[in-house]
């Protein structure tokens, strides 16, 4: 069993800093087995479903539908995942399934669309 490293990049750097390097992301981002977790903001009750932006070190994704039932969650899940061009079972919620602020696994192999993401704001 591996054990997981942690990186850290300060929380005033731009968003998506250092994607992809050995400081992976902005704030605290761990590599598990295959896996990145990395720090998403949702917006809910956008007038459409969008992926970009950055508020406070994480990705913002706006989403359509309204913060109900877990909803916007689940749409926030999808539309990383699409505009990381993984399947939708590879995204996961690790934390903040209440929270506007959660924590998300990706893929390892998914680090690149990631970081293009994250820079094409």
């Amino acid at each position: 069993m591996s054990k997981a490293r942690r990186w850290w990049v300060a929380p005033s750097a731009s968003c998506g800093e250092g994607v992809g390097t050995r400081d992976f992301v902005v704030g605290a981002a761990t590599r598990h087995a295959g896996t990145v977790r990395v720090t998403i903001r949702v917006r809910p009750g956008a007038r459409s479903t969008r992926v970009g932006g950055c508020y406070d070190g994480a990705l913002v994704i706006r989403v359509a539908v309204r913060a109900e039932g877990g909803r916007a969650t689940t749409a926030a899940l999808d539309a990383l995942a699409d505009a990381l061009g993984v399947p939708k079972r590879d995204v996961t919620l690790v934390a903040g399934a209440t929270s506007r602020t959660k924590v998300v696994e990706i893929p390892d192999f998914a680090a690149d669309a990631f970081r293009d993401v994250v820079s094409s704001d």
